[in-house]
């Protein structure tokens, strides 16, 4: 079983930046690949970005060039650095981990196992 718990979210003015860690207990895969999906109220969960253990990264179109995502695996700790933030982006962020995939894969949810309980992040205009 993975644990994922995440942080860095919080409150934040249209045009600032936020990161967000997620902290993974142990990876179950010896491939895997690791995602940052987000759900606003009352819409569906979205994949914002994800990378395998490649390195391959894959972001919606909506984040490109302004969010970045990283990991750290001496840390089994995955990031993202958010910047130029816009409301729209007011979310709650999940860390998600699953077996490698390809690309096509890499933002979908329903392809991920294990998920972290969340962290908000609220951006004022």
């Amino acid at each position: 079983q993975v644990q994922l718990v995440e942080s860095g979210g919080g409150s934040v003015q249209s045009g600032g930046s936020l990161r967000l860690s997620c902290a993974a207990s142990r990876y179950t895969y010896s491939s895997y690949c690791m995602g940052w999906f987000r759900q606003a109220p009352g819409k569906e969960r979205e994949g914002v970005a994800a990378i395998d253990s490649d390195g391959t990264t894959r972001y919606a179109d909506s984040v490109k060039g302004r969010f970045a995502i990283s990991q750290d695996n001496a840390k089994n700790t995955l990031y993202l650095q958010m910047n130029s933030l816009k409301p729209e982006d007011t979310a709650m962020y999940y860390c998600a981990a699953g077996p490698q995939a390809g690309w096509w894969l890499l933002l979908r949810k329903t392809w991920y196992k294990y998920w972290g309980q969340g962290t908000q992040v609220t951006v004022s205009s």
